[in-house]
C-alpha cells in the first residue's frame, strides 16, 4: 500500500507539473495564432494510451512517463519531424512568427513552473504557516557525530555563523553546513572560524541521511514505545534513562549509541521514574534498535509563524527563490571529486522511494498533502531552472538560438538547428538512461 501511494503521488505531481508547463507553451502559441499539432502528457513513441483530436490539436497521454510535450507546427523539436520544414513557411507556423513571439512561447513553460511554485509556497504559508526549529532555543551543546568532527567541529562548539551568515533554523542548518566553506563557532569562550573539510562531507554522503551529522541534544526521556518486548521488560513512557551498561547517560543520542553498539544483546539500563531509580534489562534487536523514540521533546524548539494573505504572497516568492538557490548550490557537492555527491543523485525510482507519506501509529499509510505540495513546489521551481539550461532539446536551447537571432539580426541556419536538436535529444536520452540505469543498479546491488 505504501509503495502504491508513493507511485500515485509521483504520477500526480509529475502530471500537474507537465500539464501546466506545456500549457505555458500552448496558450501563447494559440494567442499568436500558431498551429499546435499535439498536446501530450508523457511521451508516445510508437503508440498512445489515450488520444483525441479536437480542432487542429491532438490531445493524448503517452506511455513513457518522462515528461510531456506540445508539438508546434514549423518548429524543430524533439519529434525531429523535419519534412514540414522543407516546405515554405506558412503564416501559422512557429518559424514564421517574429522572434519576440517565439521567445514568449518558449519561455511560457518555465514561467508557469516558477509561478506555480510561488503560488504553492504562498498557499502553504497562508493556510499552514511555517514551523521553524529554532537553534537559539537549544540549551545544550549540539551532538556532533564523527562525521561532523571530520568536518572540523569539536564537542562543545556553539555554531555562530555559516559562511558569515547567521542560521537559526535547525532544518536548514545541516544543509547550509554541507554547502559551506567556512564555519564560525564559539569554542572554549573564543570565536573560531574553520574551513569545512570535504573529507567530512564525503562521510556524510555515505550515510542514508547526509544531514544526520548534526542534531540537538536533549535528555533521554522516553515518549513512545513501539516494541512489545521493550514494553514487557518494564520500560514505560516518561522514563528517563540515566545509565546503560554502566555508562552514565545525559542525552538521548548517547543512549542511542550504546544501543547500536549492543545489537542482538541484552542491555542493562537504569531509569528514573517518579523520583526512584529502577534497573531494567532490555533486549536489543539485531538491527541495533529497541523500538522506542524520544522525539517529542523537539517540539520545545519549534515555533510556528503565521502569515497574512499579503505576507504570504511575498513569502511564497522568497521560498521559491530559497528552494532554487539550495538546489543550485548542491551542484558544488555533486561535482566535488572528494564528496562525490553524484552518487546520491537518483532518477524516477529514487524519487518514488523518497516520496513523503503520513504513517499512523496503527501502521496505516496515507498522503501527507502538506509534504506533497511542498515537494511539488520544489520540483516545479527545479524544472524551471533545468529547462532554462541552454542545451538543444530543452527550452533553454530554443531561447538561446532565438536571443542570438534577436541580437545578430538574422536567424540561425535551419540545418544548424536540426543538427543541434539531434545532438541535444541524444544527450538528454543518454542522460535519462544513465540515471534510470543507476536506479536499477542500486536496486540490484541493494544500495537503493
Amino acid at each position: 500500500m505504501e509503495l502504491a501511494i508513493k507511485i500515485f503521488q509521483f504520477i500526480l505531481s509529475i502530471s500537474i507539473l507537465v500539464i501546466l508547463h506545456e500549457l505555458g507553451h500552448f496558450l501563447p502559441a494559440k494567442w499568436f495564432k500558431t498551429k499546435v499539432e499535439k498536446f501530450y502528457l508523457f511521451f508516445d513513441p510508437w503508440f498512445s494510451v489515450v488520444k483525441k483530436k479536437i480542432g487542429e490539436t491532438e490531445y493524448g497521454i503517452g506511455w513513457l512517463p518522462f515528461g510531456g510535450y506540445v508539438k508546434i507546427a514549423g518548429m524543430v523539436d524533439e519529434s525531429m519531424d523535419t519534412e514540414q520544414l522543407k516546405q515554405p513557411a506558412q503564416p501559422w507556423e512557429f518559424r514564421a512568427k517574429p522572434a519576440w513571439q517565439r521567445l514568449i512561447i518558449m519561455l511560457g513553460g518555465v514561467t508557469v513552473n516558477f509561478f506555480l511554485a510561488w503560488i504553492i509556497y504562498g498557499c502553504l504559508s497562508f493556510f499552514n504557516g511555517e514551523t521553524v526549529f529554532d537553534s537559539t532555543k537549544v540549551d545544550a551543546p549540539m551532538n556532533y557525530t564523527h562525521v561532523a568532527k571530520a568536518m572540523g567541529f569539536q564537542d562543545g562548539d556553539k555554531i555562530l555563523k555559516v559562511d558569515g551568515k547567521v542560521q537559526n533554523n535547525l532544518d536548514k542548518l545541516s544543509l547550509d553546513i554541507l554547502l559551506s566553506d567556512d564555519i564560525t563557532v564559539l569554542r572554549n569562550g573564543k570565536e573560531v572560524t574553520f574551513h569545512t573539510n570535504d573529507d567530512g562531507k564525503a562521510l556524510a554522503f555515505k550515510d542514508a541521511n547526509p544531514k544526520a551529522f548534526l542534531t540537538p541534544r536533549y535528555p533521554a526521556v522516553i515518549d513512545s514505545i513501539y516494541n512489545p518486548k521493550t514494553a514487557a521488560a518494564g520500560l514505560k513512557v516518561g522514563d528517563q534513562v540515566i545509565s546503560a551498561n554502566g555508562k552514565k547517560i545525559a542525552y538521548y543520542d548517547e543512549f542511542q549509541e550504546v544501543v547500536r553498539n549492543n545489537a542482538g544483546k541484552d542491555l542493562n539500563v537504569e531509569v528514573s521514574r517518579a523520583g526512584a531509580v529502577l534497573p531494567l534489562v532490555l533486549q536489543v534487536s539485531k538491527e541495533g534498535t529497541l523500538g522506542l523514540a524520544s522525539y517529542k521533546q523537539l517540539t520545545k524548539y519549534a515555533e510556528t509563524k503565521h502569515f497574512t494573505f499579503g505576507q504570504s504572497i511575498g513569502r511564497g516568492f522568497t521560498r521559491s527563490i530559497e528552494s532554487l538557490t539550495y538546489q543550485v548550490k548542491q551542484f558544488k557537492l555533486i561535482f566535488n571529486s572528494k564528496v562525490q555527491g553524484y552518487k546520491k543523485v537518483g532518477g524516477p525510482l529514487a524519487i518514488i522511494k523518497n516520496m513523503p507519506v503520513d504513517k499512523a501509529k496503527d501502521g496505516s499509510v496515507s498522503i501527507d498533502w502538506t509534504l506533497f505540495w511542498s515537494f511539488t513546489a520544489m520540483f516545479s521551481v527545479w524544472l524551471a531552472f533545468l529547462n532554462l539550461i541552454p542545451i538543444p532539446g530543452l527550452d533553454g536551447g530554443h531561447v538561446l538560438f532565438t536571443l542570438y537571432e534577436m541580437i545578430v539580426g538574422k536567424p540561425v541556419p535551419q540545418k544548424v538547428l536540426e543538427n543541434a536538436q539531434m545532438v541535444g535529444v541524444i544527450f538528454l536520452l543518454g542522460l535519462m538512461l544513465l540515471i534510470f540505469g543507476a536506479d536499477i543498479f542500486k536496486i540490484i546491488t541493494n544500495k537503493f
